[in-house]
């Protein structure tokens, strides 16, 4: 009798001392977060758009090297372009606790009820890339990326300088980046604002190209069938730009002298083909965000306030510094 309640008394023991240790891993209320794991270590679920692209590719590599260099542990989606297919991921984010959780939106809209999920269970979100379209601002806690309003007014901006003299019409199509996408929404409004003071600018034909090579180079073949005079080529990225590019050529004419080439992300191919004359202008959209997502992704996960949007610093290059900004080109 003696041993089992000197049995009993043990375990009660170890269990009140279990309970103790555990309640030290949870703050108080009102007191700052704590990351989740034991080690203090910061696990961060990323839904990636999926790889559309070179610069999407670039974005991703930039992603995984800076969540190890950070030793932060990285739970990647690869969301195929599909919304449902992020939308699965964030879900499955939240269900495994990770600590923050960051991703690409492939489109603007349909956020959130995924998002409010997200905030009720107490997991900030960061949003890379692309932008949401959500009147409820709390549902994220920062945005990291470009402005692509401003992309769009500069590659306006561009062609309303070479063409400054010319008296026109300047009949222009205008390959899209994927339907619903902020890039592509924004591109278009501000490339639109740029050349709307000057009549002589007409876009001819505008559609979608998905931001991928081979449909770039589809609807260019169509673009290329449909219109009798294309005098410039405006292209989401530089990928549709590529594709089109070889469309252009199989169609007997010059890229860059016959149909004026504008595109914007700044790839190393992109920059090879300014080289060669084929494009005009490539407006900078800078992909390598892993080191800022890491730092966002360490201080909102320790409660600290962080800024709402966050904007890289990129550049124009026409093409006349291609050949000197080439070698410098980390994507």
């Amino acid at each position: 009798m003696a041993r089992r309640a000197a049995v009993a008394l043990t375990a009660a023991l170890l269990a009140s001392s279990a309970l103790t240790a555990c309640s030290t891993e949870s703050p108080t209320p009102g007191s700052s977060p704590v990351a989740k794991g034991s080690d203090g270590a910061i696990t961060l679920g990323f839904a990636q758009v999926g790889a559309e692209s070179g610069w999407r590719t670039a974005n991703t590599k930039s992603v995984q090297e800076a969540a190890k260099k950070a030793g932060i542990t990285l739970k990647f989606s690869d969301g195929q372009q599909k919304q449902e297919n992020q939308i699965k991921a964030i879900r499955t984010f939240i269900q495994q606790k990770v600590d923050v959780i960051a991703f690409s939106p492939v489109v603007e809209s349909g956020w959130d009820t995924v998002l409010k999920e997200a905030k009720d269970a107490g997991i900030p979100v960061i949003l890379t890339d692309r932008a949401v379209d959500t009147k409820d601002t709390s549902l994220y806690k920062s945005f990291l990326g470009s402005d692509f309003v401003k992309e769009g007014k500069s590659a306006g901006e561009w062609l309303t300088g070479a063409y400054a003299n010319e008296q026109g019409p300047v009949d222009i199509v205008e390959l899209q980046g994927t339907t619903g996408s902020a890039p592509a929404n924004d591109r278009k409004a501000g490339f639109a604002d740029a050349i709307r003071a000057d009549g002589k600018f007409r876009i001819v034909a505008s559609q979608s190209g998905d931001f991928t090579r081979a449909k770039g180079k589809e609807v260019m073949q169509a673009f290329l069938k449909s219109q009798k005079d294309i005098d410039v080529l405006y292209a989401h990225n530089d990928d549709m730009a590529l594709g089109a590019i070889q469309a252009i050529e199989e169609s007997g004419k010059k890229p860059g002298t016959d149909i004026k080439v504008i595109s914007v992300d700044g790839i190393k191919d992109a920059f090879v083909a300014m080289t060669e004359g084929k494009i005009n202008v490539v407006v900078e959209c800078n992909p390598l965000l892993g080191d800022q997502l890491m730092e966002l992704a360490r201080k909102v996960a320790a409660g600290e306030s962080v800024p709402a949007r966050v904007e890289t610093v990129e550049g124009v290059f026409p093409q006349d510094k291609a050949a000197a900004a080439l070698p410098s080109r980390k994507y």
